[in-house]
């Protein structure tokens, strides 16, 4: 997919957003040297082309009682369909399945050893251990998994870079 083509303005606009994305759109044209039309109209181009995905609000784990955080890599049998799956791939009824799994906050499919890398967010290890053994091992198309647990954040961003 061919990327937008974004001028600094637009790319100002978006670095602020990404930092302070509850700004009124006059305190941004403020920001950007615009008046508040032509800013609003930029925010709704971006919005449109898909640059701008979603506005959300980010969440402390710690502060919400999920201070266990687990990077989980998953291998998948290579079989051509998984049983009692509705004649579906692998990698398809692993992907529909993590989608409903409230303790997954991010999957990614990979290239290498493991065919995807999970983020879970868990209250702590006992949480943890039960989404495993109840959940993520039971799963037909789960061959193996090899866990990971973060010790200390020491950069936590969702701002993309703007080059």
């Amino acid at each position: 997919m061919p990327s937008i083509k974004l001028d600094k303005t637009d790319r100002k606009i978006l670095a602020i957003l990404q930092a302070e994305g509850r700004l009124s759109n006059q305190e941004l044209a403020e920001r950007v040297n615009l008046s508040p039309s032509p800013c609003l109209r930029r925010i709704k181009q971006l919005e449109e082309s898909g640059v701008i995905r979603q506005y959300v609000a980010l969440l402390d784990p710690d502060k919400i009682g999920l201070g266990l955080l687990a990077y989980v890599n998953v291998r998948l049998e290579k079989h051509s369909e998984v049983p009692g799956a509705a004649s579906r791939s692998p990698r398809t009824h692993f992907s529909a399945s993590v989608a409903a799994w409230p303790e997954v906050v991010a999957c990614y499919a990979m290239t290498g050893e493991m065919d995807f890398l999970l983020r879970v967010h868990v209250e702590d290890m006992e949480h943890f251990s039960h989404f495993m053994m109840e959940t993520l091992l039971k799963h037909p198309a789960v061959l193996d998994v090899r866990s990971s647990f973060a010790l200390q954040r020491i950069k936590d961003t969702t701002a993309l870079p703007l080059v």
